[in-house]
């Protein structure tokens, strides 16, 4: 386990050194990460971002705004984020979740304990593992590592994990050997998401990665 520490620890300082702080998950508000994180399923940020903007302009990022509007009306405003049916529909289960279960207190929800909380969202439709870690980790600031295709295929082609790694494994080779800290595994999430939109495509483009020159050594350290 100190083996994966250090490398993990390794990685990180790398990254950072390379490409700074993300300042990421860009929002204004607890509720606007939770929108961003199901609007953002199988699609690029960019378009979120205009999915958010046209929420914004109709006052709809606040939770007993959104809650209210129904998923015909919501739909068209968040066209640009694909799959807008299938997302107000969710965002309304998510809305209708709170409702139901916590008399709408949208931070009475997030105030559970992060277990909890990650299981209660695991259980909304439309909610997978990824996007509840993110709302965990970035909108209740509880300790959830949040991991993604990005990971997976950074962690796989250095050999440090199978590329097979089911998501749960993933998920818990960080959680298991780093410190509990928020702030952290924003940034180390932040930072890996990064590296592969640059360097770890699926056609990767190693010349200028960071982790360009991890040697096999610690590819072997990791495990």
């Amino acid at each position: 386990m100190n083996d994966r520490r250090n490398l993990l620890t390794q990685v990180y300082d790398r990254l950072f050194s390379a490409l700074g702080r993300q300042h990421w998950w860009p929002a204004d508000s607890p509720f606007e990460v939770v929108v961003g994180a199901i609007l953002t399923q199988n699609t690029a940020w960019r378009n979120v971002k205009r999915s958010v903007a046209a929420l914004r302009e109709h006052g709809l990022l606040e939770f007993a705004a959104l809650s209210e509007i129904p998923a015909a009306d919501l739909a068209p405003l968040i066209r640009s984020s694909g799959y807008y049916n299938q997302k107000a529909l969710r965002l309304r289960a998510f809305c209708d979740h709170v409702r139901e279960k916590w008399a709408g207190s949208f931070e009475h929800f997030l105030r559970q304990d992060t277990g909890a909380l990650r299981s209660e969202l695991l259980g909304i439709r439309g909610i997978g593992p990824e996007t509840a870690n993110s709302i965990v980790l970035y909108a209740a600031f509880k300790p959830s590592f949040v991991v993604d295709a990005y990971t997976l295929r950074i962690f796989a082609r250095h050999g440090w994990v199978p590329e097979k790694t089911a998501y749960e494994d993933l998920r818990r080779y960080f959680m298991d050997a780093l410190v509990q800290d928020v702030p952290y595994f924003q940034e180390y999430h932040a930072l890996l998401v990064r590296t592969g939109y640059l360097y770890c495509g699926k056609k990767p483009a190693c010349g200028d990665c960071p982790l360009k020159d991890m040697t096999e050594d610690d590819s072997s350290s990791g495990r």
